[in-house]
C-alpha cells in the first residue's frame, strides 16, 4: 500500500503470502526467524512443480509471488523481527520473453465494428474505440469518470486536442490525447444512450462514472470482458482480450514511425526497457518486408 501498488496487485500478494504461511507451517516453521534460505527456495520449486491442491505456476506467477517473500522477509529483518533475510539469495525465475499479440488494422476495424445491437450498442462501441485509441488498461478504462474526458478539443489540433485522463498502476495519471473515431463514439455515447443507463440507478456514485452497466452501475472489468468477448466472437477472431488491443495500438504506432519513447508515456510504462519488446514485433515486420520486396533477399 506504501508503495502505491494496484488492489489486484495487494489481493495476489495476499494470496501468495498465505500460501508461503502454509508452506512454512507444514515445515514447523512457527516464527519467520526460524526460516532458511533453503526453505523459501523449496517453496518456490513447490510453486513451479505444484501439488495436489495447487497446479504449477507459470514462471510469471510464481516470480511474483517470489517477491512477495523477499518483501515480507525483507521488512522482517528491518523491523528487528528476525536476525537476517534468507529470501534476499532467491531470485524470481526468469520468464521467457514472448512477444505481445497484436492484430492487424483491418482485424481492429472489424471487431469494433461487431459491437452489439441495442441500446448498449453505442456505450460498447465507444469502449471499443476508447480501449485502441488511447492503448488504456481494461482498469483504466472502467475506472473513467465523465470528468476525466476532455472532448472540446480538435484531436488534430496542437493547442487543444481531445484527450482523456487515465489512471494507471501505483496512481500515476497520464494525459493522452483521442483520436476522432473514438471521440466521436463517446460523445454518441454520452448523448444518446449514456442518460438512459443512468436513469437504471437512483445511486449519486454511479452517475460519475463514464461507462455503465444495465443497471444504471459502473460497468466492471467483467463486463467489459464480456463487451470484447462477444464482439470478437461476432467478427469471427480468436484470442482477442482487452490486452490485445493494447498491444495492438502500440504496434501499429510504431509501425508508423512513432518514437518509442512517446509510446512509452502513451502507455503508462514507468520504464522504457518496457516498452521496447514491441520493437521486437515491428523488426520482425521489416525482415518480412525486406525478405518479400528486396530481389536479393533470399538466396
Amino acid at each position: 500500500m506504501e508503495r502505491g501498488r494496484a488492489a489486484h496487485t495487494l489481493e495476489a500478494y495476499r494470496r501468495d503470502l498465505g500460501r508461503y504461511a502454509g508452506a512454512l507451517q507444514a515445515r514447523g516453521r512457527t516464527d519467520i526467524g526460524q526460516v532458511t534460505t533453503q526453505d523459501v527456495a523449496e517453496f518456490l520449486a513447490g510453486l513451479r512443480e505444484g501439488d495436489s491442491e495447487h497446479p504449477p505456476l507459470a514462471a510469471s506467477s510464481a516470480g511474483r509471488a517470489v517477491v512477495a517473500v523477499r518483501g515480507l522477509h525483507a521488512f522482517a529483518a528491518a523491523a528487528g523481527m528476525a536476525g537476517d533475510d534468507p529470501a534476499r539469495f532467491v531470485r524470481p525465475p526468469a520468464a521467457p520473453k514472448r512477444l505481445p499479440k497484436a492484430i492487424s488494422v483491418p482485424d481492429v476495424e472489424r471487431l469494433i465494428a461487431a459491437s452489439a445491437a441495442g441500446p448498449a450498442a453505442l456505450r460498447d462501441r465507444a469502449l471499443l474505440e476508447l480501449l485502441y485509441g488511447t492503448g488504456a488498461r481494461i482498469s483504466e478504462a472502467v475506472g473513467l469518470d465523465v470528468d476525466d474526458l476532455q472532448l472540446s478539443g480538435d484531436s488534430r489540433s496542437a493547442q487543444m486536442p481531445a484527450a482523456v485522463r487515465l489512471s494507471g498502476k501505483g496512481g500515476r495519471q497520464r494525459l493522452v490525447p483521442v483520436g476522432s473515431y473514438a471521440r466521436e463514439a463517446v460523445e454518441a455515447y454520452l448523448i444518446r444512450a449514456r442518460p438512459a443507463l443512468a436513469a437504471a440507478s437512483g445511486r449519486a456514485r454511479a452517475a460519475t462514472a463514464l461507462f455503465l452497466n444495465a443497471r444504471g452501475g459502473r460497468l466492471t472489468r467483467q463486463g467489459a470482458w464480456g463487451v470484447l468477448r462477444n464482439a470478437a466472437a461476432r467478427a469471427g477472431l480468436e484470442e482477442v482480450s482487452p490486452h490485445v488491443l493494447r498491444h495492438s495500438f502500440a504496434t501499429h504506432l510504431l509501425d508508423g514511425g512513432a518514437d518509442v519513447r512517446v509510446v512509452q508515456e502513451l502507455l503508462g510504462h514507468a520504464s522504457v526497457t518496457t516498452t521496447q519488446v514491441y520493437t521486437l514485433v515491428t523488426v520482425d515486420k521489416l525482415r518480412e518486408v525486406y525478405a518479400a520486396a528486396h530481389p536479393r533477399a533470399l538466396a
